[in-house]
């Protein structure tokens, strides 16, 4: 199948959920972007700074870009003009440095605290009580050009359906905690980004908002 096919065929999968599709162009080059732009596609996910810092002026202006790979805080400047949301929110020095930047471009950069569900030590991202200590700190509250608008986990490679989705379940049960203690009143804090290539179907049916596909997209890279 075409990108084109592949991609509307996850819009038809997605159809009558909360969940919008996320396509991960990290590796790709500009023209399977187009294609995938052409195709209906308009949230492009990349996990390399640079990268996403060339694709950005080759694309149409609507594009919806995500970071989704750890972001180290010396980085963040070559995006703030650009970025729509950092899915990879894993400490307060990161926050800092986002409100830092996109306040030089008068703009607002979201943000997805990133959670640690998976078995495996190599996934980064918070704990519960990391999270709600940024939360709490008299410096996130003072942050103007931010927005926190929900949270994204990566469970364990594994095609144990049970361990997959209880991850998943651990990481809603977060974002709810989150949205009923810090964001009872803040409409735009819905995001629950989990859910790629091998493990989307198990999202969705934990009630992912954004799902992150790449290889089941363009095809494995080779």
């Amino acid at each position: 199948m075409s990108i084109a096919d592949n991609i509307i065929a996850f819009e038809q999968k997605l159809a009558g959920t909360p969940a919008r599709l996320v396509v991960v162009t990290k590796t790709h080059p500009v023209e399977m972007l187009r294609e995938a732009y052409a195709a209906g596609a308009r949230i492009f996910g990349e996990n390399r700074v640079q990268e996403m810092a060339a694709k950005h002026p080759e694309l149409p202006a609507d594009v919806e870009w995500h970071q989704i790979g750890q972001l180290q805080t010396n980085k963040v400047k070559y995006l703030a003009s650009f970025v729509h949301t950092v899915e990879s929110v894993d400490s307060l020095r990161l926050l800092q440095e986002m409100d830092k930047q996109a306040a030089k471009h008068n703009r607002i950069i979201c943000g997805l605290l990133q959670f640690h569900i998976a078995k495996e030590e190599t996934k980064t991202g918070l704990s519960l009580a990391e999270a709600e200590a940024i939360l709490q700190s008299p410096e996130y509250q003072a942050m103007r050009h931010v927005r926190l608008t929900g949270v994204m986990g990566i469970a364990t490679n594994s095609p144990d359906e049970a361990l997959v989705r209880g991850e998943f379940k651990q990481l809603r049960q977060h974002f709810e905690y989150l949205k009923s203690t810090y964001f009872a009143d803040s409409e735009y804090f819905r995001e629950l980004s989990m859910g790629m290539s091998a493990d989307y179907a198990w999202a969705l049916a934990e009630g992912s908002t954004l799902i992150r596909v790449g290889s089941a997209i363009f095809g494995r890279r080779g």
